[in-house]
């Protein structure tokens, strides 16, 4: 209602109600037009929008003027607009004053003042506010006046109940409770009343009642204050009886001669024990050392800090230990919220605060100096006697706080604060505790404690489900406790596939009063803008880890200017650090929560041209650092195409060298990174990047054995480049997953991946991609026995290569026609194709891996020939190539034939120590195929020795490794070695 002395200004029209109160909601502050425009037409404004809300702001100026005022009460102010308040009376602006003086008359124990206060405050309300007024923003302002309102009742019951008329606030209390029948403090207003009226069983009743109700619809008893309550009724406890308020105290000679005079007083001021608490045993444990380091006598006061992202749980975890150590403190328990992240107040300054505690401490508000330096003196001198615990909660600045740490004394302080606050120096030091996410059995406990047991135990999977949705965070798991709660008719699994969607997930948990996003936004918004960017833009990738060279190519900047701004982004809370990888880099994480939440700001504030190019930067730094380690790792063989649409992306030469140091090792850090981006860039249609990408990591699919890895990743580029009609590109990832399939020994599988990957290569004009695939059809032929078809394929391949200048192709040719030379009992021949192919590969430079293979195969010439001398020494030299580069697999194969050389030389003993060391790697590679041959060899070793039994148990495994896998020859092969060393044995016996 608008009102100019006693008449009504007519308001009319649903828009102008909604323009006006969001200009009464922000008096003397700018709303913008965007603003206005977003919540009248709730998100979907015609292209009339700007011009329609100027038309509304026109009308209500000539309302108001029409009354007779004179004055501008509605300014334009770029780029929106403003409601003057001067001498003017904004309803909310009087209630806000009121309830202020209502709090600070009961903080100076005048009762009186304080209920005539908070009477005139909610003499102000003529009914709900902002009645009759839409949309969400309205709405939400609405919401939190009627919880304002409520507080200040609840606030003016207390007080009328400490001046004794409990029996005039009876009927207006009861119909409180029934309006809003979960509110812990009216229900503990009511049931206060009663007993004070001589109504002790209406009182017991009314708990009852309040039992079931929490009960029923928040599956979860009462708070303690009302469970305190109740159990003082029964024992008819003194302590519950009316006393009048007690007259303010005489002046003295100063603060400490009337603080004498009157005795010691003992705040307690700690907010209620949190309901459904589970875990953080060690946390506790860990605060806990702030009371040991007191000891007996000690004067020194201790200080604790309590540090995590929103939404962790620090205020629980800190309010948690105060009431466990109350006894602890008999001289009191001060709390303090210092609103270091509250969007609706300015933090609490330190001066305020001090002025609270001294009157806590039972100093008089007369006696309380105005001045800053003064009151932390007075408060030091106050504690300096006494031992007190004091929790300062929400603190953003040891600013904020430094006036409040005591000089001297047996106190603690305990603070809270999502910032890692540097300047405060806790001791002992284990009382500077970081809280992490819930473990996973805690984080189900407290889904239980809110939801029920019984609901939760029924469904242990999805509840685990639900409980890595919300991240193990308890503000997030509360609230997604407290939906389940209040709607029994929903399953665990109902939850869990709605909070399932990425996109809607912050949603689902930012509903009612507690709020993810806006717990996360209150923390965003104090970030400097470049690490507010970059949160952003890291929020756009798909991996589960990265380093700072990311956020550089997210920046297009500076790695070091990058590694600053992610620290603060680790201090803030926002970003966690996973650990040191192999390579020596930190790396670095989100929980999944604020991963979402900085995608969602990312499509709210940056455009879509420049989302799309930081990715690119991103992935094309990927490949270029991909392709850098495979070339250094395998000479940097063909990627089977004859141009090349990729473009890389420059990069600093000091910090490729750093994080190449061990090719290997950086593609094993980055692995699961890598895969993500193949999946992120094949999505985007970036289908030259992602299939590059892949070729470039099969040195580490093939040597580690990744198979599921190579096939997902070699599947998204192949169905990037299909889409957009690339065939070098299809045909590449054709080829790899032939290459995969081969793995598996799944010839047929295999070799329809080959042939198509041959036609597209035809059709693309693509000879030396045409030549790969012939290489690869040749290695199925040797397995399939098809020995004259494979040498033909190998022979047509190989002047290709030659002519294309891909001398790994060439080397791998060769060695491979030494093979089937072998297989066809021509080991001369074989020695001579292995030795040409050891010197392609001894040409080109960082080509280990190739030089590896063609010098197994010049030792396995060796050995067919006899000449166990050589053959022992080009193993040898294959086990230290392989073992520098950290290629398990290739390490088995390596061991194998060098056990087998020492086996033939009579070197028994030897032999078995190398089998046990490459079955040890085998098993580490999950190689079934390694592994099977590895075993026949080594139960042949035992069986030389004479020990049957084991060699029996050895062969037979390799047996059943065979007949898994589906390899008939090699299944022969065992079958008749079991069968040998049966005989044997028997004979010898």
């Amino acid at each position: 209602m608008v009102t100019v002395g006693e008449r009504s200004v007519q308001v009319g029209g649903a828009r102008q109600r909604t323009i006006l109160a969001l200009l009464l909601l922000s008096p003397g502050r700018i709303v913008p037009v965007d603003t206005l425009v977003d919540v009248v037409w709730n998100g979907r404004p015609p292209a009339t929008a700007r011009t329609q809300v100027a038309i509304v702001i026109a009308a209500l100026r000539k309302a108001i003027k029409s009354e007779g005022v004179a004055e501008e009460v509605i300014a334009t102010a770029h780029p929106g607009y403003l409601l003057r308040p001067d001498g003017h009376v904004l309803d909310t602006v009087t209630f806000s004053s009121l309830v202020a003086q209502a709090e600070e008359a009961v903080r100076t124990h005048r009762p009186a003042d304080a209920a005539r206060c908070y009477g005139e405050a909610l003499a102000l309300w003529r009914g709900p506010a902002l009645a009759g007024v839409t949309g969400q923003l309205v709405e939400d302002e609405a919401a939190r006046w009627e919880e304002v309102r409520i507080n200040a009742y609840e606030a003016m019951t207390g007080v009328q109940l400490e001046l004794g008329r409990h029996q005039l606030l009876l009927p207006e209390l009861a119909a409180a409770v029934r309006e809003h029948p979960l509110r812990e403090r009216t229900r503990y207003h009511l049931i206060l009343a009663q007993y004070r009226s001589g109504r002790r069983a209406e009182a017991m009743e009314s708990f009852r009642e309040a039992r079931r109700q929490f009960i029923d619809e928040l599956g979860m008893d009462p708070g303690p204050e009302l469970q305190e309550l109740h159990d003082a009724i029964l024992r008819d406890d003194p302590s519950l009886a009316f006393e009048p308020p007690a007259e303010p105290a005489e002046g003295g000679e100063g603060a400490a001669d009337a603080l004498a005079a009157r005795g010691r007083v003992v705040p307690s001021e700690l907010p209620p024990d949190v309901p459904g608490f589970a875990g953080r045993g060690v946390e506790l444990a860990a605060l806990d050392t702030l009371v040991e380091g007191q000891g007996e006598g000690s004067r020194a006061s201790t200080v604790g800090l309590i540090t995590g992202v929103a939404g962790v749980g620090k205020t629980g975890l800190a309010v948690r230990w105060a009431h466990r150590v109350t006894e602890q403190y008999p001289d009191g328990r001060l709390f303090a919220d210092l609103r270091g992240y509250d969007e609706h107040h300015a933090p609490t300054t330190s001066g305020d605060i001090l002025s609270r505690f001294l009157r806590s401490l039972g100093v008089d508000s007369d006696d309380v100096p105005n001045g800053l330096e003064d009151r932390i003196a007075l408060y030091r001198s106050v504690l300096a006697e006494r031992r007190v615990l004091i929790v300062l909660d929400n603190v953003r600045t040891f600013a904020q706080i430094r006036p409040l740490l005591p000089g001297s004394g047996g106190s603690t302080v305990l603070v809270t604060s999502r910032e890692q606050l540097e300047q405060l120096v806790t001791w002992p030091q284990r009382g500077r505790v970081h809280l992490g996410v819930l473990p996973e059995a805690d984080a189900v406990e407290l889904l239980g404690r809110i939801v029920g047991e019984a609901r939760i135990q029924a469904a242990p999977g999805d509840s685990v489900r639900l409980a890595e949705l919300c991240d193990r965070l308890p503000l997030a798991l509360r609230i997604a406790a407290a939906r389940l709660a209040s709607k029994p008719h929903w399953t665990v699994r109902h939850l869990v596939t709605r909070l399932s969607d990425g996109r809607r997930r912050l949603d689902e948990l930012s509903q009612g009063e507690s709020q993810v996003r806006a717990s996360f936004e209150l923390s965003y918004r104090y970030l400097h803008k470049d690490a507010a960017r970059l949160y952003r833009l890291l929020g756009l990738l798909g991996v589960p880890d990265f380093t700072t060279w990311v956020g550089a190519a997210l920046l297009d900047g500076d790695v070091m200017d990058a590694e600053r701004l992610i620290e603060h982004l680790v201090d803030a809370q926002f970003l966690e650090v996973v650990g040191v990888d192999a390579t020596g880099q930190l790396r670095y994480r989100f929980q999944n929560l604020m991963r979402l939440y900085a995608e969602e700001l990312a499509r709210e504030e940056e455009s879509e041209e420049e989302r799309l190019a930081a990715c690119d930067r991103v992935f094309r730094t990927c490949l270029t650092i991909a392709e850098e380690a495979s070339r250094r790792e395998s000479g940097g063989g063909s990627a089977g195409t004859a141009d090349d649409g990729a473009a890389r992306r420059e990069m600093d030469s000091i910090l490729l060298e750093e994080l190449l140091a061990a090719p290997l090792e950086w593609f094993e850090a980055e692995r699961l990174a890598l895969v993500a981006v193949v999946e992120q860039a094949a999505e985007l249609g970036l289908d030259d990047l992602a299939w590059h990408l892949v070729v470039s990591m099969e040195v580490l699919f093939e040597s580690r054995n990744y198979l599921e890895d190579w096939r997902c990743c070699s599947e998204h580029a192949l169905e990037a480049a299909r889409t957009a009609g690339n065939l070098r590109g299809w045909a590449a990832m054709e080829r790899k997953l032939g290459l995969v399939e081969l793995r598996l020994r799944k010839l047929s599988e295999s070799t329809a991946r080959q042939e198509t990957a041959l036609a597209l290569y035809t059709e693309a004009g693509d000879p030396l991609g045409r030549a790969l695939v012939l290489s690869d059809l040749a290695f199925i032929d040797r397995i399939r026995g098809e020995r004259d078809q494979g040498m033909e394929r190998l022979r047509e391949a190989l002047p290709v290569f030659r002519t294309a200048g891909d001398r790994s192709s060439e080397a791998y040719a060769l060695q491979n026609m030494a093979q089937f030379a072998l297989d066809q009992g021509q080991p001369q021949v074989a020695v001579e194709l292995s030795q040409d192919a050891v010197r392609v590969c001894e040409s080109i430079k960082g080509d280990q891996h190739g030089l590896a293979l063609a010098t197994h195969r010049l030792a396995s010439a060796h050995l067919a020939l006899g000449q166990l001398e050589e053959a022992e020494g080009e193993f040898a030299r294959v086990v230290e190539i392989v073992r520098g580069r950290s290629d398990l697999i290739g390490l088995a194969h390596a061991l194998l034939g060098l056990g087998e050389t020492r086996l033939q030389s009579g070197a028994v003993e030897a032999a078995e120590r190398t089998f046990l060391e490459a079955l040890d790697m085998a098993r580490r590679t999950r190689s079934p195929m390694i592994e099977g041959q590895i075993r026949l060899s080594l139960g042949r070793a035992y069986g030389d020795r004479g020990d049957s039994e084991a060699g029996r148990a050895h062969i037979a495994e390799a047996l059943a490794v065979f007949r898994r896998i589906g390899s008939p020859p090699w299944e022969e092969k065992a079958a008749a070695a079991l069968q040998g060393l049966g005989e044997g044995s028997a004979q010898r016996t």
